[in-house]
């Protein structure tokens, strides 16, 4: 009980740090928290001395390991943001959804939403080296700049990876220029056969991102229309997704 009542007492302290962000002397601390004071310069010794607080000239302030705490949590909750949005449009549109980002010169799929109803293509091969040819891939090198684009298509090379795989690097080019910033990308069986892939361009900042959807080939016809409710929500909640794109 008496761990546990130093460790209440303790976060107290912390929360009531946080209450100040200019600092806050220990006589004032335990005076808001309820605390004596030789207790109180107990647990603020220690806080300050695992770096969860740090003192200048008399005052406490948060430290660099309590930051990294609140760090935490909110990338965390940025994160819990979009999976729930993910799940929503997913049951609602019934598809999987998926989200991805060019993150330091690669593909980065974030997150994906689907259940064993409708599941999500299976990554047979690197996303990350195979941009080319899949929805999200291409979406999100039609959104880079030309030096990037040929930075990321330096490191990984046009190939085949199913027989309607775009050829090679100059029509893969032809194409990413020709796609517009408000039409969905549409890729047929090009990086897994049997399956249709459509993705939406999203730039918040200098972050490129995308929303994409899947289905089986036999259902291609859904595809687009699909794609487009997905347009639509994405365009009604992205304001409030917009701080949760740079997880």
């Amino acid at each position: 009980m008496t761990l546990i009542g130093s460790v209440q007492r303790a976060m107290r302290l912390l929360e009531t740090v946080a209450e100040h962000p200019y600092g806050a002397p220990a006589k004032q601390l335990a005076r808001e928290t309820g605390l004596a004071l030789p207790t109180a310069y107990h647990l603020l010794r220690t806080l300050v001395h695992e770096g969860y607080l740090r003192r200048e000239k008399g005052l406490f302030f948060l430290g660099e390991a309590a930051e990294r705490l609140s760090s935490s949590g909110a990338q965390q909750k940025r994160r819990s943001t979009v999976v729930d949005t993910l799940a929503r449009w997913r049951d609602a549109i019934g598809v999987p959804v998926y989200y991805a980002r060019y993150h330091e010169g690669e593909i980065d799929v974030v997150c994906v939403s689907d259940t064993p109803g409708i599941p999500a293509v299976q990554e047979w091969a690197d996303f990350r080296e195979t941009g080319h040819a899949h929805a999200i891939g291409q979406c999100l090198l039609s959104q880079l700049d030309e030096e990037s684009r040929r930075d990321h298509l330096a490191r990984y090379p046009v190939r085949s990876v199913t027989p309607y795989t775009v050829r090679d690097d100059h029509h893969l080019q032809r194409r990413l220029d020709s796609m517009r910033r408000t039409e969905p990308v549409v890729e047929c069986q090009e990086y897994a056969l049997g399956t249709v892939c459509a993705a939406l361009p999203i730039t918040i900042g200098t972050t490129a991102a995308t929303m994409a959807i899947s289905l089986p080939a036999h259902q291609a016809d859904r595809l687009l229309p699909a794609a487009l409710q997905l347009q639509h929500e994405a365009g009604r909640l992205l304001g409030s997704l917009a701080i949760s794109i740079s997880i």
